[in-house]
């Protein structure tokens, strides 16, 4: 049985900045994610949106960040286990077994849960449409903005995504609409003032009615939710960012306490089982921040508790890397 001293459930952001700093530590690491590629939301979602929210780079895109952590994450050669969904944990004598829907069993002293937001899938249009569309002329995520250069395209939601497509296709396509079904909106501020400095023709208090075209979108009808009041539109693609579905009922079957949608941790990223932490978007505590920076930060923070968990002549905190003699 080869049992390794921290298992990574999540190859995001989180997971990766936790598997480097798990080498940092000297831990034997293994990361395990249900996608075939590492990267979680930043490869799977939104790989050509630039994020703006990470020390050290003013912008970057999502898919160049996800490249840049993966090969941080394997300075310490860590073993990655892509494409199985963990099914379920269960402990055994002094570890912890994880079970996937691959071939093995898996075993680790301790264990660090970066879920991201969980398992979600995007909400999808709440009304009659030939799905058939979906990937062609209907999106629910941007994996190459090429696609909409030229294009008139319709955004329909008022969170960061949104927004943030909204103005970079702004520079790029013939004309972007976006509809929200109020006026308050979700996204950063500055976003949301650099959309109306913006080439966007943003409509408030619209929602989506119908998807015209067959075989193509040719254009849509939406509705002002007030009055009623219809409106037809010019449109080639659609872009829908109105959120995701989360099913987190997994997470109470392993045992674990939970906060809302989210996994109940104390200053040390701990959980109520003994060996296992969380953190990012998944991590619940009073101080929590939904940000990729805040969960680096936690990731570090749960593998220095859990060198201690594992050794309990350990020190949580190891020193400045600029301190440790490493050859990289």
């Amino acid at each position: 049985m080869d049992v390794y001293d921290i298992t990574i459930i999540g190859g995001g952001p989180t997971g990766l900045f936790g598997s480097f700093y798990a080498g940092l530590r000297g831990l034997k690491t293994k990361v395990i994610d249900v996608l075939p590629e590492l990267g979680g939301q930043l490869t799977a979602l939104y790989p050509e949106k630039y994020v703006y929210d990470v020390a050290g780079h003013p912008k970057i895109l999502a898919k160049d960040l996800a490249k840049n952590l993966g090969t941080q994450a394997q300075l310490f050669k860590a073993a990655m286990v892509l494409g199985e969904k963990v099914l379920s944990m269960e402990r055994q004598d002094d570890n912890w077994k994880v079970v996937t829907d691959g071939p093995g069993e898996h075993y680790s002293k301790a264990v660090l849960l970066a879920l991201g937001a969980g398992a979600c899938v995007p909400k999808k249009l709440d009304i009659e449409y030939d799905h058939s569309l979906e990937g062609q002329s209907i999106f629910y995520a941007v994996k190459n903005k090429e696609r909409f250069r030229g294009q008139n395209v319709l955004i329909v939601g008022g969170g960061d995504s949104a927004v943030d497509w909204a103005n970079e296709f702004s520079h790029m396509a013939k004309n972007v609409t976006l509809i929200h079904r109020r006026d308050g909106f979700r996204a950063v501020p500055t976003s949301v003032e650099e959309m109306a400095r913006n080439k966007v023709d943003v409509k408030t208090f619209y929602e989506l009615k119908q998807v015209i075209g067959n075989g193509n979108v040719e254009g849509v009808t939406i509705f002002d939710n007030r009055s009623g009041k219809e409106e037809t539109l010019e449109v080639d693609s659609i872009l829908i960012n109105i959120g995701f579905v989360i099913n987190l009922d997994f997470l109470k079957s392993w045992g674990l306490k939970m906060e809302a949608n989210s996994i109940a941790v104390n200053e040390k990223m701990e959980t109520n089982l003994p060996g296992v932490y969380a953190a990012g978007d998944i991590a619940s505590h009073p101080a929590k921040l939904k940000l990729i920076a805040t969960g680096a930060a936690e990731a570090a923070t749960a593998v220095n508790f859990a060198v201690t968990y594992i050794n309990q002549s350990a020190k949580a905190f190891p020193g400045h890397s600029s301190n440790l003699n490493l050859s990289l």
